[in-house]
């Protein structure tokens, strides 16, 4: 069992997921937890790491931030990835970290973190488990060098396309922006984006609105009430300039969305954990799935469906009548979004 995270949360099912390690490990299962440092800063803190090592699960830190070493590391670099690898032969990614929603963040007034996570099996599956390696001989100081992965030879191989892709700054540090360039540009018929936190640069948007000036049917799903009020704000600055190009934007009242998503003209997807911001485009270690496959697209389309029916559109002739004090606020917070 191989566990990637940002987050893993104290309390609730995160705890019974800690316990059925234990008791894996115990077992006789190899069982290895890579967290990053910031994202997981109070369960390092925790008893849980001294009795996950007492139980013989292997626990890297990823990305420490020491004080006194920001000269020699940058601490906006953070490991943003969820993999869970079961036997080197399922994988589980996406949008949710390791954290119960009925009580993670519960103080920020935003309600349940609304996630989603999809299984994978098949050859794509080592695609995961080689990124996960990766990253645990970068972080674990006792790796001198990486290994690489073998595929299992009685991988069973189903009839849908799909790719790993992994993303962060030791590669081209533009290639998860052209790959989301790329997406918006071929679509022809419909674009739907989830994300939580939305702060693109000119590029992106510039792509978006061309996207709905050619007929494409472009829809933004994002979270009516957000953890972080400066990208609340930020987020909001764009509206104008996209519905005044035909871009459709709801806003989901359900709780925290926090799914992550793409979709183009219902054939192909790309779902992980990607949010639709510089950080994530340019500075975060992400991952993702890329499918090419209808009926995969169909069933996140579902999906998409039932976040829409607890959604408002945002209406352009209301939007533009809002107070002036709100446009203020929006454009001082839009001055600070490459940074968040």
């Amino acid at each position: 069992l191989y566990l990637e995270f940002y987050i893993w949360a104290l309390g609730g099912d995160a705890d019974r997921v800690g316990e059925a390690l234990i008791a894996a490990a115990k077992r006789g299962v190899k069982c290895k937890v890579l967290l990053d440092s910031l994202g997981s800063k109070d369960w390092f803190k925790s008893t849980w790491p001294a009795r996950f090592r007492r139980s013989g699960i292997q626990v890297t830190e990823a990305l420490p931030i020491q004080i006194g070493r920001f000269q020699f590391r940058r601490a906006d670099l953070r490991l943003h990835r969820k993999i869970f690898v079961i036997d080197s032969r399922i994988v589980w990614t996406g949008s949710m970290n390791m954290v119960d929603p009925r009580t993670f963040k519960q103080d920020s007034g935003v309600g349940e973190w609304v996630d989603a996570m999809v299984r994978i099996e098949g050859p794509v599956a080592t695609q995961f488990e080689l990124t996960f390696s990766f990253d645990w001989s970068v972080d674990n100081p006792k790796i001198t060098h990486f290994k690489d992965i073998v595929p299992k030879e009685d991988l069973a191989v189903g009839n849908v396309l799909a790719q790993e892709f992994s993303s962060g700054p030791v590669y081209r540090d533009d290639v998860l922006y052209q790959v989301m360039l790329s997406a918006i540009m071929d679509a022809r018929e419909e674009l739907t984006i989830t994300t939580p936190y939305f702060g693109p640069d000119d590029g992106l948007i510039q792509a978006l609105m061309a996207a709905a000036g050619r007929g494409v049917k472009v829809t933004l799903i994002v979270p009516k009430l957000n953890d972080s009020t400066l990208v609340a704000w930020s987020s909001r600055s764009y509206y104008s300039d996209l519905m005044s190009s035909g871009v459709n934007i709801a806003e989901f009242h359900g709780g925290l969305l926090h799914t992550k998503s793409l979709m183009i003209d219902g054939r192909a997807a790309i779902f992980g954990s990607v949010n639709f911001d510089q950080r994530s485009l340019r500075l975060n270690f992400e991952i993702s799935l890329i499918v090419y496959n209808e009926p995969f697209c169909a069933t996140l389309q579902k999906l998409i469906n039932s976040y829409l029916a607890q959604s408002d559109l945002v209406d352009p002739k209301r939007w533009s009548k809002r107070a002036r004090w709100r446009v203020l606020l929006e454009n001082a917070a839009h001055l600070a979004s490459p940074l968040l």
